[in-house]
């Protein structure tokens, strides 16, 4: 008790201190409310964030990076095989998949078309196909098939060793893709 009083009694005596103990409490409480804004803001940036997003992955809004020079968008095209009938659906895919060997310097050796296998119940149509590729295009090819439109899945990659001494691989390539009907 006796610190307390005698605390008090040189506070009262000397401005000067009182004013820098005042000023030092603001100063410290200034800080406090700096950093709470600080965060306030980076969490508000942070839920702005996150909801556009969402809104992406809800197809809401397209993607922000596509407006951005150099970036890839969302591919152009319908995300299902395109068709009267489950036969130009078909016809589609084979088409796409043999355009996508083509394109990373391979050949399509032959195909074979499955419009009735087990998984056509659900809607999809599936195709095998016997190609020759570089070993260094085909890890671009695959990823041509998944990431374009319309979405196609890679059911069987079967890779043969080369024998040859021409460097190209030869592989089965089993691929579905999913036939909305006709429309």
């Amino acid at each position: 008790m006796n610190l307390a009083v005698s605390l008090k009694k040189s506070l009262a005596g000397s401005p000067v201190v009182a004013a820098a103990a005042y000023a030092g409490v603001i100063i410290v409480l200034l800080a406090v409310a700096a950093s709470s804004l600080t965060d306030l803001l980076s969490q508000r940036a942070a839920v702005a964030a996150t909801a556009a997003m969402f809104e992406q992955l809800e197809g809401r809004k397209p993607l922000a990076a596509s407006k951005r020079s150099g970036d890839v968008g969302v591919p152009a095209g319908s995300a299902f095989l395109e068709g009267a009938t489950v036969t130009v659906a078909g016809a589609a895919l084979l088409q796409r998949v043999a355009g996508a060997v083509t394109k990373a310097g391979g050949n399509v050796l032959s195909s074979q078309l499955d419009v009735q296998g087990p998984n056509a119940k659900g809607g999809f149509v599936s195709m095998v196909a016997n190609c020759e590729l570089e070993q260094s295009a085909l890890q671009s090819l695959l990823y041509d098939l998944e990431a374009g439109m319309p979405f196609l899945f890679i059911d069987q990659l079967d890779i043969q060793v080369a024998t040859a001494g021409d460097g190209k691989l030869r592989f089965l390539l089993g691929v579905s893709g999913q036939w909305q009907g006709a429309k």
